[in-house]
């Protein structure tokens, strides 16, 4: 197949380019400098207006979009504003992109985020009965920012003239991978320095799926008749008290530190970052994939978590050589 990938230098990028070379696939990237890398074509685009780039998609299978101002960021009326523009505007100039194509790709993919479900305790949001957030009563008004920028995101891809084309929304939980700089990665260092223990109540629910997953349901959803929103998640959320003892288990730690809100509010405040990233309850299910069948290699975290440990001693052994 011929793949055309928007967004696909972070972490989420590298696993979708390994898992797409590994199948002999051809692979172009829309990025902002133009390279070549190993056997990836680097194709620059601005994310804003059409270019030379939008030929790439003529011919195409799949189109992937994963562009978007990273959320790790404190939520200034600037950085939202960027968030926003950087979602909006590439999902909307990568349809039109595939409006003007005479043989456009099959299937367009575009990535959305678990966030657009309600912060809640009491049951799963899957696809159909999840409850959209924004409006619950008691969280931070600035929570409410991040889901309206997610519908906005949605919303531009369903408004898009691309007839013929299937289009999906991922929505997509926590990407485990042991790529560096992933979330993972991070999580790991913190539970590995002892610093890994409950964060606020703990009782917050953390969705996540592991990278295997992950690309598995991305070819799932690529093979098969399926489009509008997906949840890509494992169908086992997990309190995050839970989900850092697991995490700090695998990496044979016995102890924690724990951090009371008050403490992740002034800690974010100092590493310019919010603390909806961690305090948030994304209680979330796959719904869709599991009615179709989908079979998840890690559906649970303690496997999941010792199968990314496993591969990441393996890696650092490597380099120490």
């Amino acid at each position: 197949m011929k793949i055309v990938l928007a967004g696909g230098s972070g972490h989420v990028g590298a696993v979708l380019i390994r898992h797409f070379l590994s199948r002999g696939d051809e692979v172009i990237v829309l990025s902002r400098k133009a390279r070549i890398v190993d056997s990836v074509r680097y194709v620059e685009w601005d994310g804003e207006t059409l270019g030379v780039w939008a030929e790439e998609l003529n011919g195409a299978d799949v189109a992937i979009n994963l562009a978007g101002r990273s959320v790790n960021c404190r939520y200034t009326p600037e950085n939202l504003d960027a968030m926003f523009a950087s979602r909006i505007d590439s999902t909307r100039i990568l349809g039109a992109a595939i409006g003007l194509c005479l043989a456009p790709p099959k299937i367009w993919l575009q990535s959305s985020t678990a966030t657009i479900y309600a912060h809640r305790f009491d049951a799963a949001n899957d696809e159909t009965t999840g409850l959209m957030g924004g409006d619950e009563p008691g969280i931070p008004e600035l929570w409410g920012k991040s889901v309206a920028i997610a519908k906005g995101w949605e919303q531009v891809l369903w408004e898009a003239e691309v007839p013929g084309v299937r289009r999906v929304a991922l929505r997509s939980a926590m990407t485990m991978s042991v790529d560096e700089g992933s979330v993972f990665n991070v999580l790991s260092r913190l539970a590995r320095r002892g610093l890994g223990g409950r964060v606020g109540s703990g009782r917050q629910y953390v969705s996540w799926i592991h990278e295997h997953d992950f690309v598995k349901a991305i070819q799932f959803l690529i093979d098969y008749e399926v489009d509008g929103a997906v949840n890509l998640c494992s169908p086992n959320p997990l309190p995050q008290a839970e989900f850092a003892r697991e995490l700090r288990e695998a990496w044979g730690m016995s102890f924690g530190l724990p951090a009371a809100e008050w403490m992740i509010e002034l800690g974010c405040w100092a590493m310019r970052t919010e603390s909806e990233l961690v305090l948030k309850s994304r209680r979330v299910v796959p719904g869709r994939l599991m009615d179709m069948g989908f079979q998840f290699d890690f559906p649970i975290w303690r496997d999941a978590a010792m199968d990314l440990v496993r591969r990441t001693n393996n890696l650092e052994k490597v380099r120490n050589v």
